[in-house]
């Protein structure tokens, strides 16, 4: 019998978390699934950081908890001052 400390990992190879662009995409096209105005619902929930504004349907609302909103808006800003 092996008597070799074996080392736990708690943290194994992290699975790739969807990145802010990916995630404001998946939402979207949800939005524009589901026949809401993609845009509109977006701003309502940044706004008022109230999640029903954003649709359950493929996970959306969830996908969209996983950004903090002030980080959200900064990424937004990046993006328009960037072109």
């Amino acid at each position: 019998m092996e008597k070799n400390t074996i080392l736990f990992d708690g943290n194994p190879e992290k699975s790739e978390q969807p990145t802010t662009n990916e995630i404001l995409r998946a939402v979207y096209d949800a939005l524009e699934e589901k026949g809401y105005n993609s845009i509109d619902q977006m701003v309502g929930y940044i706004l008022s950081g109230d999640p029903s504004y954003i649709t359950s349907h493929n996970n959306a609302r969830n996908l969209i908890r996983h950004i903090e909103r002030d980080d959200l808006v900064e990424e937004l800003l990046r993006s328009f001052l960037a072109k």
